[in-house]
């Protein structure tokens, strides 16, 4: 596989960190210098990769959230609500794509370079499941990956490394449904993937990367934006 075919961007969640925002309006529609979160992750996508198939899962106030990303014309909206955020791999019609998907979450602003992580891929062996890493940031949470020969042997928020969880991944949904048993929690799948040795670390990082979990946390992005 020399490229990515499809991309699915979670953003059924709550956001209860971004309150009292998220009462009106779901956290991917909140907005960052003049665009929706999930407006940047699409157009990125739309503008690295010519025909590729986005999917959007969501869940609160799904409606709106629906008929916000329609708009940039996706490929499907997967409704998720009430569901844990691995469900789609073994529930929707995605389960049955036998090729990498890369996926991201709705809260992340980043700059991907695709034709070095679908390398990356295809050279530890095309993996049911590759996550992305990142450079620790301070006042951004996340899970410290270890890895020996980039196999994951553990993520933990207590053993520090010098790496962790973007929240971004590249996961085939047939080859993961072949040797995990059916989940709807990403860190029960992972957990899964680690004691099989089957839970890979990629060693292609974002060239920029961000998440906005807090109502701080995005005026702090849009101040870094407005120094530029």
């Amino acid at each position: 596989m020399n490229r990515i075919n499809h991309a699915l961007i979670m953003a059924a969640g709550r956001g209860m960190r971004m309150l009292p925002l998220t009462d009106q309006i779901p956290k991917a529609m909140a907005e960052v210098d003049g665009n929706s979160l999930i407006y940047h992750g699409i157009d990125k996508l739309m503008s690295k990769i010519s025909n590729i198939q986005i999917h959007i899962t969501v869940g609160y106030k799904k409606a709106l959230l629906a008929s916000h990303v329609i708009e940039r014309n996706v490929s499907s909206v997967i409704n998720t609500e009430g569901k844990g955020n691995a469900w789609w791999i073994y529930n929707s019609l995605l389960k049955n794509v036998d090729e990498p998907i890369l996926v991201l979450t709705c809260d992340n602003i980043t700059d991907l370079n695709l034709d070095l992580i679908v390398k990356d891929y295809h050279d530890l062996n095309e993996p049911a499941c590759m996550i992305i890493p990142v450079k620790p940031i301070k006042g951004l949470e996340g899970d410290f990956i270890s890895h020996n020969n980039h196999t994951v042997t553990s993520l933990s928020r207590e053993v520090e490394t010098n790496i962790y969880c973007s929240g971004i991944q590249v996961l085939n949904p047939v080859k993961l449904r072949k040797i995990t048993n059916q989940t709807e929690d990403f860190n029960l799948v992972w957990k899964q993937l680690i004691a099989q040795n089957e839970l890979k670390c990629s060693r292609i990082y974002p060239d920029n990367w961000f998440a906005i979990d807090t109502l701080h946390q995005l005026e702090q992005y849009q101040g870094l934006i407005e120094k530029k």
